[in-house]
């Protein structure tokens, strides 16, 4: 039987003649190494990058005019036009479509929107303004009263409200007492403006950045109340300096008593819901909740019918919204959004100065609904986002008093006033541009 040897090993190699170990791969290969993408590839999602961003800008161009020229198109059908295009361009899928709709902003909205309704259809607004104005005894004094109760009701309710409301008496008063109506017409319009300034619920653009920042009421109120106060006195001392010879000669006034109709009942109860909502809103609950809650309690009633109160809900203000929160979100997946965050970082934005400034141009190109979401996509990279949302919710508001056409309050003014008297755009500007420039200086001094 025989043994069998084992083979012998072959002789271990010296170590410096043993193959070097494989150095570990890049996770990623370096930007220059990085394969191209083939052309035929590239073109479908260039073509889809451009055709968002220029959706984008067709939208925005609408919302700048007011009209699409040559068409029936509004600022509305704008944004459901360019939501619409979003997703048939496959720049969004219908569940990001959904995705993108800050349902917060709209519930709080339309809350709010059916609270007001019960109290203009209770006359409360008109007994408040009627009996201010029958016990201004002198023009400044009117003057005053005025933008006072437009600033402040503006604070907690919808600000071009006040505007609706206030219109039609202050054409009323002035012309018995033959005034000049147009620096109280102003006075209405610009104290809306800044008086809307100091909470969430004082305009549509501040219940947005409170939603996209998450800065609750009290926090909210206690940075921006305080512009708001310095703007309403600022105002009476710019109108009544610019309209000199309207306050020169103060003869004292007797206002007649003016009867005005009040559902007493729906008052009290309106009174009541309206009291209420503004203590949880302060008290720390959520916003959209509570203004839901108040909205459909009143909407309990044997009094008014359902149709008077839905007549008036600004549908096409929550349509609007819905189609520029899915226009947005289809700018945000293209590069346009890294331009703006390059943009952000070259001119300074996190200065407040300098987003007071940017805030306040495009406000007055695109109006401030438009404009605070074009920002959406920067705030949460500048250094102190908070901070700079708050500095937005001013600016966006109180740039509304730089033109005629720097927010819906003005328009409202203007047109409901345009039978009697005519403001054109220049007599707007003789106060609204040091208005508007005073109080946002102001603004950016104060936050």
């Amino acid at each position: 039987m025989g043994v069998s040897v084992p083979s012998p090993r072959p002789p271990i190699p010296p170590r410096e003649a043993r193959p070097p170990a494989p150095s570990p791969q890049p996770l990623a290969p370096p930007r220059e190494a990085r394969p191209e993408i083939p052309p035929r590839k590239a073109r479908p999602v260039l073509r889809w990058l451009l055709t968002a961003i220029i959706i984008f800008l067709l939208t925005y161009l609408v919302l700048a005019l007011g009209r699409l020229p040559g068409f029936r198109v509004d600022r509305t059908g704008a944004a459901i036009i360019g939501a619409t295009l979003m997703i048939a361009s496959n720049s969004l899928s219908i569940p990001q479509a959904y995705a993108a709709i800050d349902y917060h902003t709209i519930i709080l909205l339309f809350g709010m929107m059916i609270v007001v309704a019960n109290l203009r259809l209770s006359g409360f607004f008109t007994v408040v303004s009627a009996w201010v104005v029958e016990h201004a005894r002198r023009p400044i004094v009117l003057l005053a009263a005025i933008v006072f109760v437009s600033g402040f009701f503006s604070a907690f309710f919808v600000n071009d409200t006040m505007c609706l409301v206030f219109t039609p008496l202050v054409l009323e008063i002035t012309g018995r007492l033959r005034r000049n109506p147009i620096p109280y017409l102003l006075a209405v319009a610009m104290a809306a403006n800044i008086g809307s300034v100091a909470t969430i619920t004082g305009n549509p653009q501040n219940m947005m950045i409170a939603s996209f920042s998450g800065i609750g009421y009290r926090t909210f109120a206690a940075a921006l109340a305080p512009v708001a106060a310095a703007g309403l006195v600022v105002l009476i001392v710019l109108l009544s300096v610019i309209y000199r010879r309207e306050f020169r000669q103060e003869p004292a006034m007797a206002v007649a008593h003016h009867a005005t109709e009040v559902d007493r009942v729906l008052l009290w109860k309106s009174l009541l819901i309206s009291a209420a909502m503004i203590a949880f809103f302060f008290a720390g609950w959520p916003a959209a909740t509570v203004a839901l809650v108040a909205g459909a309690l009143l909407l309990i009633t044997r009094r008014v019918g359902p149709d008077t109160v839905y007549r008036e809900i600004d549908w096409q203000l929550l349509v609007l919204f819905i189609g520029l929160f899915i226009v947005i979100a289809g700018l945000e997946r293209t590069a346009f959004s890294a331009d703006l965050l390059a943009a952000a970082a070259r001119f300074r934005l996190e200065r407040p100065a300098v987003l007071t400034a940017a805030a306040a141009i495009l406000s007055n190109i695109v109006s401030n609904v438009p404009a605070v979401l074009v920002f959406k996509p920067v705030m949460a990279h500048l250094p102190h986002p908070r901070h700079a949302w708050l500095v937005l919710a001013m600016s966006s508001t109180l740039a509304g008093n730089l033109t005629v056409l720097g927010s819906v309050a003005n328009l409202i003014v203007v047109e409901r006033a345009r039978r009697e008297v005519k403001i054109s755009f220049w007599e707007y500007a003789k106060a609204g541009v040091p208005v508007a420039v005073v109080t946002l200086a102001i603004g950016v001094v104060l936050l």
